[in-house]
Parts: C-alpha cells; sequence; structure tokens
C-alpha cells in the first residue's frame, strides 16, 4: 500500500506486518471468516426472544401497526400521515418487508441486522485504516448492545449502523485516491442515512470531516488549512440539510439541558447498560483499561486518523444537550460509538510476535463472548417474562381499548425496563387502542384521534410510580387508579405495579391473572 494513498499513514509510524498464520500472510483474526463470525455471532441474543425486548421497540411496533392497516378501530383511534423527515429507517423496512412475512417476523429480521451491521461497519473501518484488522478491534464488538440500542431506538441505531458502513466506503475511497468517485456517491449516500436517522447523518459527517482532516494533514498541510479543506470535501453530506430545516421548522420539540455533568457520567457508567450493573460497569471498565493499556504499554498506540474521529466525538458529546428538538437522550446515544472509535483506533507501534498478537485477540475475544453471551441471557429473561404477560391479550376483543399500567421504580435503577411499552402490542395484535403511544409533531408521524382520555391518552400515562415517591410527569399509582376515566377504556392491564390501595379496583372484573400481571375487565 502506497503511504501517500493511506489516509491512516504517518512517517512517524511505521505499518506493522502482518503476523504468519490464517491465509497466506493474515493473522487468524485477520480473515475473513474471523470478520464473518464476528459479524454473525452479533446476532445471537436476539435469535431467541420472538419479540426483540427492546424497551421502546414494542411502542415503536405500534406505530408500525397503525402505518401498515386500515382497520375500522385503528383508524377510529390513530391517524397516520407520511412526511419526509429524518426518522424513517426501520419504519420504511417494515412497509417493505411485513407484507412479505408479517408485522413481527419483519421487526426481528430488521432489528436483527442492525448489530451485524453495526459490527460489520467496525471491523471495515478497522480493516480500511491499519491495513488490516488489528486485535484489539474486537474489543469495540459488544457496543453494538450499548444502552441506546437496548433501550430501542432502533431508527437511530440503524443510522449509525449505516453511518460506520459508509465511514468505511469513505475511507476505501480515500485510500484509492477515487476522489471525485467519492464525492458523488456521498450526495445519495448521506440522503439514505438521514433520512434513516439524522442522528447518524450528523456523526457520519463528523466521521468524514476528521479523517479527512487528518488525510490531507498527512500529505503536508497545516492543520488550519487541513480542517477547512476536509470541511469542504466533507459538504457533499450536507443536502440534506434542506430537508431538516422545512422538517424542524414544524417542530414544536424543545433543545434544552446543556452541559449537564452529572448526567452526561451517568450516560459513561451506562454505555453497555443492560440488567445487571456491576456486570455491565466492569464491562466498561475493562474497556477503559485497554484504553490505557494503548497509552502506556509502549508496543502500542493509536491510528491517529481514529483517536482524531475519537476526539471530534467526545467533543460531540460534551457539547450536546441531553434533549434536542424534543428528543431525549441526545448525548447518551454517542456513548457507545465513542467508546467503539477508541478502541478500533488502537494498533501496534511495529512487528509484533505472533503470540502477542494472538494473546490480544483471544483476550478481546473472549470480551466478546462474556458480553453477548450476558446480553443473549437478558434478552432471553425478558423474553420469557413477556411472553407469559403477552397472553393477556388472547382475552381481548378485537378493538379494544386498554389503559396499562406499569410501574417504574423509585431513584436510580439499572436494570432496563423491557415492559414499559408493553401495551402497545395491544395495537399490534388487537388492533385496538393503547395509552403509550407517543405523539409527538415532527419526531413520529402518528397522530391521536382519541383524546377524550386526555392525559391518559399516550404516553407518560403507561408509567406510575409507587405512592412514596411521585414526580412532575407520572402519576403514583394509587393516583393514576383513582383518577383514569373509566368510561374511555374497556380493560384495565396492570403489569409489574407497585402495591396500592385495592380499594381502587373494587367492583372490577379480573379476566386474567399471572404473577407480575393482571387484566380487568372495565363494566360500562
Amino acid at each position: 500500500m502506497a503511504e501517500r494513498n493511506s489516509p491512516t499513514s504517518s512517517k512517524r509510524i511505521a505499518p506493522a506486518p502482518a503476523a504468519v498464520g490464517g491465509d497466506g500472510a493474515r493473522s487468524w483474526w485477520e480473515t475473513r471468516w474471523m470478520v464473518a463470525i464476528a459479524i454473525l455471532a452479533a446476532m445471537v441474543p436476539l435469535l431467541y426472544p420472538p419479540v426483540p425486548p427492546l424497551v421502546d421497540l414494542l411502542g415503536h411496533m405500534g406505530r408500525y401497526r397503525v402505518e401498515l392497516n386500515h382497520s375500522p378501530w385503528l383508524d377510529q383511534y390513530y391517524s397516520f400521515h407520511w412526511a419526509l423527515i429524518g426518522n424513517l429507517g426501520v419504519d420504511l423496512l417494515v412497509m417493505a418487508l411485513a407484507p412479505l412475512v408479517g408485522l413481527e417476523p419483519a421487526v426481528k429480521l430488521i432489528v436483527l441486522a442492525i448489530p451485524a451491521l453495526t459490527v460489520a461497519g467496525f471491523l471495515w473501518v478497522a480493516r480500511e485504516v491499519h491495513g488490516k484488522i488489528p486485535p484489539a478491534a474486537y474489543l469495540a464488538v459488544p457496543f453494538a448492545y450499548g444502552h441506546p440500542f437496548l433501550f430501542g431506538f432502533v431508527n437511530f441505531a440503524l443510522s449509525m449502523a449505516f453511518a460506520f458502513l459508509a465511514f468505511g466506503l469513505w475511507l476505501r475511497l480515500s485510500r484509492l485516491g477515487r476522489i471525485g468517485l467519492r464525492q458523488w456517491l456521498f450526495v445519495p449516500i448521506s440522503v439514505i442515512v438521514y433520512f434513516t436517522h439524522a442522528y447518524g447523518w450528523g456523526v457520519l459527517g463528523l466521521l468524514c470531516f476528521s479523517a479527512e482532516a487528518v488525510r490531507l494533514h498527512d500529505r503536508g498541510e497545516p492543520w488550519f488549512r487541513a480542517g477547512f479543506q476536509a470541511a469542504l470535501n466533507a459538504s457533499v453530506l450536507a443536502l440534506p440539510v434542506v430537508t431538516m430545516l422545512v422538517w424542524r421548522e414544524g417542530s414544536a420539540g424543545k433543545t434544552t439541558d446543556w452541559f449537564n455533568w452529572k448526567s452526561k457520567w451517568l450516560w459513561l457508567e451506562m454505555a453497555l447498560r443492560d440488567r445487571w450493573e456491576s456486570w455491565d460497569e466492569v464491562s466498561v471498565g475493562v474497556a477503559v483499561a485497554a484504553l490505557f493499556m494503548a497509552v502506556v504499554f509502549r508496543p502500542l498506540t493509536f491510528s491517529r486518523n481514529l483517536a482524531f474521529s475519537a476526539l471530534v466525538l467526545a467533543a460531540g458529546f460534551v457539547i450536546l444537550p441531553r434533549i434536542v428538538f424534543g428528543s431525549a437522550y441526545a448525548d447518551m446515544r454517542l456513548v457507545p460509538y465513542l467508546f467503539a472509535v477508541a478502541l478500533l483506533a488502537i494498533r501496534f507501534r511495529g512487528p509484533i510476535s505472533p503470540r502477542l498478537g494472538g494473546a490480544i485477540a483471544v483476550a478481546a475475544l473472549l470480551f466478546c463472548v462474556a458480553r453477548l453471551g450476558g446480553n443473549a441471557y437478558s434478552m432471553a429473561l425478558a423474553a420469557n417474562d413477556q411472553s407469559v404477560k403477552l397472553e393477556a391479550l388472547d382475552q381481548l376483543p378485537a378493538g379494544a381499548r386498554v389503559l396499562t399500567m406499569v410501574n417504574l421504580n423509585c431513584g436510580r435503577v439499572w436494570a432496563l425496563s423491557r415492559n414499559g411499552h408493553i401495551g402497545a402490542m395491544v395495537v399490534v395484535r388487537r388492533e385496538g387502542f393503547s395509552n403509550d403511544q407517543w405523539i409527538m409533531e415532527g419526531l413520529n408521524l402518528l397522530g391521536l384521534k382519541y383524546t377524550s382520555p386526555g392525559y391518559f391518552a399516550g404516553d407518560p400515562s403507561e408509567t406510575v410510580r409507587p405512592y412514596r415517591c411521585p414526580d412532575r410527569l407520572h402519576l403514583t399509582i394509587d393516583e393514576a387508579l383513582a383518577n383514569f376515566p373509566r368510561g374511555e377504556f374497556d380493560y384495565l392491564w396492570l403489569v409489574d405495579v407497585p402495591a396500592f390501595d385495592t380499594r381502587l379496583t373494587a367492583g372490577l372484573e379480573p379476566v386474567w391473572r399471572q404473577p407480575g400481571s393482571i387484566l380487568y375487565r372495565l363494566h360500562q
């Protein structure tokens, strides 16, 4: 590879030669079969659950059902109007795939592909930057199951997968000197990533800018001039700005909560948040330790290309507020990918022994197996719990109006609330009404027709607090039971709720009961 064509080359760092083993001159961790195994392994945690138990995903599935179906019941409760907004990725794929296989299988196939595509993007970026896949690159694989993905931000996660795949292509075309082709290709690519989710488009712009700045600096440009020219070259990604301005003009969402350092520190701790606090935090600690080793262990260093990209993303994380245009957790979403880019940057300074490279590769892959195995077990537990609770839907007639209440614990609770939007499965499977849908102008395309329940018509009325910890946004369980409009609903479904005053359900008819869940029929 000619050094002048490499976006990561530097006269100060000699590329490490391939160790003996694998296919030809490749070491075993660099081979295509090893990469394929890593990509396929990323799908394992989602193979067992019939419905991926990601927190917000069930709520999104309710919206997908409205998109797909025109029924006499759904048409009474909801409206849906397509528009060109930067938040359509999974919605569009569902529209294409669900008529062929059904809604729930389509969602599973699409969500199953997101971690695999993300890992493929990670490893492609590593291959283009380093000229090979360094053994430490596999430490980035578990971050495909980061906090935002497990929270169910599926359009966002899909856009990030596309962003890393596109970034790999940007690096490859830059390395090959195909700058003109790169400029033409990335106009439509930017549009695709943007309409999947605007966040991924923004991250792609930062990654391409940072890589381009390093490439131009390596060709002898001063940093200021390289940065200015890199911004011009990356401007081929700017076409979606026009659509974004039109989209956000009609959005009432606020941008707020800047520089909340307490939350930002918490997001770093929660980069791999799933179910077990100690395990998830230790796992983040492993990633931090690997980065520290790359600083102090003489044979290791960082690619200047990806190190600069990580610094740019870190600056973005610091600057981003918690809420952007009404969309929460904006800064949190960046954290797992920031860790991934930093880990992908780790490389060797020079030639190494196959034994050292193999030891690092084995350690990185053991970390992958442990994390993905833990994710798989956590998903299985959640799926089994949800399967039992979803049996309640068999008691419902089509079109039923169901008020769901799900517990929201006090204080800091680490385990993700997998059942927070389980009520949306009423929409998915019974074409009924659920009180958990987000109706947010400019953020999704769902409209609410059935407004007579007032506060109890949509999110966040589905989540209730224990009686001892009310807040400004959520009612306590007793307040909700005492005040919901019984005449506007056919059923009340309590899921994992805290203790409540049983006098508030006196006269209601229990029609189904399982541990942690009870379904009442409301007498009109």
